[in-house]
């Protein structure tokens, strides 16, 4: 069972930053899809970003320009650089991984097999 360890969110004002990263716990590189989630209190679970096997990434439509996604050189972990960030932002993120996916045509928790335990990020105004 893969292991996967979010850190880096915490409490900032309206347009600060924050970096949230997820350490994977496997040995080596599989053909692993990875991913961002959210989800707030009675609200369903809602992509954020990923990156498929080919490295192309993908992005949720409420993000796109504020947020980035990347892996390390290994694609075994997963960051997101999250600029400019707004009350609405405030959610658990998660981070989730799915080997051989090939391609990351959409953010969909059903997709992913593997979840961290997610790390909270609040945005004040």
């Amino acid at each position: 069972q893969e292991l996967l360890v979010e850190s880096g969110g915490g409490s900032v004002q309206a347009g600060g930053s924050l970096k949230l990263s997820c350490e994977s716990s496997r040995h080596s590189y599989s053909g692993y899809c990875m991913a961002w989630f959210r989800e707030v209190p009675g609200n369903q679970r809602e992509g954020v970003a990923g990156i498929g096997t080919d490295s192309q990434t993908k992005y949720a439509e409420f993000v796109k320009g504020r947020f980035t996604v990347t892996q390390d050189s290994s694609k075994m972990n997963l960051y997101l650089q999250m600029n400019n960030l707004k009350p609405e932002d405030t959610a658990m993120y998660y981070c989730a991984a799915e080997p051989w996916c090939g391609s990351l045509r959409r953010l969909e928790p059903d997709d992913f097999t593997h979840w961290g335990q997610g790390t909270q990020v609040t945005v004040s105004t």
